[in-house]
């Protein structure tokens, strides 16, 4: 798979889109994704096919990190999160936690460490194509380099350029 355009899809308010409606759309641009939804609720002791690895994974991502959901990089913050990198994953505060009878954390780091690298850019690629607004191109004018006099055209240099003769006079 490209990964040019192939996860485009219309963006949304991140604030309008709920965890469980992103994760749906996840799971149906990169199926091989597990679901890790067979958990059971402790207030009606039945399994929430809802509460999945991903509307987790958002959930901690943008609830309890409050990291930006339209940002690649705070993406692949959260993805060092569960890979043991970065910042260590409350068990306590984990999203399910206070309502599943068991604690989906563990088994959650576990699906997230099995993705190959490939898998999570696409994972980290389709997120911020779902919150990202669209962006404006800028129209600037375009500068046609040809109709500009020679010596007004910047010269490439690499480190501090050696004075020549009769530099100092123009510092009079």
């Amino acid at each position: 798979m490209s990964r040019g355009n192939s996860f485009r899809v219309q963006p949304v308010n991140a604030q309008t889109l709920r965890p469980e409606e992103a994760a749906g759309i996840v799971y149906k641009k990169l199926s091989y994704l597990p679901k890790e939804n067979q958990y059971i609720r402790k207030d009606t002791e039945r399994i929430d096919p809802v509460q999945t690895l991903i509307s987790r994974f958002i959930r901690y991502h943008r609830d309890l990190k409050r990291r930006e959901p339209s940002v690649s990089l705070d993406w692949k913050i959260t993805l060092a999160d569960y890979l043991g990198v970065n910042e260590s994953i409350k068990k306590d505060r984990y999203p399910g936690s206070s309502t599943l009878q068991n604690n989906p954390l563990t088994p959650d780091v576990e699906a997230i460490r099995e993705l190959n690298r490939h898998q999570r850019q696409e994972l980290v690629d389709l997120l911020v194509s779902i919150y990202a607004p669209k962006q404006k191109k800028l129209n600037l004018p375009t500068i046609q380099t040809e109709s500009i006099p020679e010596f007004f055209q910047p010269t490439p240099t690499i480190g501090p350029s050696l004075s020549k003769p009769g530099d100092a006079d123009l510092l009079k």
